[in-house]
């Protein structure tokens, strides 16, 4: 959050054993591009690995952030084509902590 109360970003989750899930990400638009959304995947990881968990599991479509996650070390893992609509793909992703 900002000063003035006003979210600026968030991310939603869950642990089981010893694996991460990352349900939702979001960054506000003015937002993105500052560093917010590697600082909160960051304190989400630091979070798991407190939980005791090995890796994270993240999906993306890919009109939407799939390389945001590669680019810090996730890697994908399956990808199912033409879904949500042909020409674009549901990307599963995974980082081993």
């Amino acid at each position: 959050m900002e000063e003035d109360g006003e979210l600026v970003a968030g991310a939603s989750g869950w642990t089981w054993g010893q694996a991460a899930g990352i349900g939702m990400t979001w960054v506000r638009e003015d937002q993105r591009g500052t560093g917010i959304g590697a600082s909160l995947l960051a304190a989400f990881e630091n979070e798991a690995r407190e939980r005791g968990c090995s890796h994270v599991f993240v999906t993306s479509f890919t009109f939407q952030a799939p390389g945001f996650y590669q680019r810090l070390g996730y890697e994908e893992i399956f990808r199912w084509g033409s879904v949500p609509t042909p020409g674009r793909d549901d990307v599963h992703l995974r980082k081993q902590l």
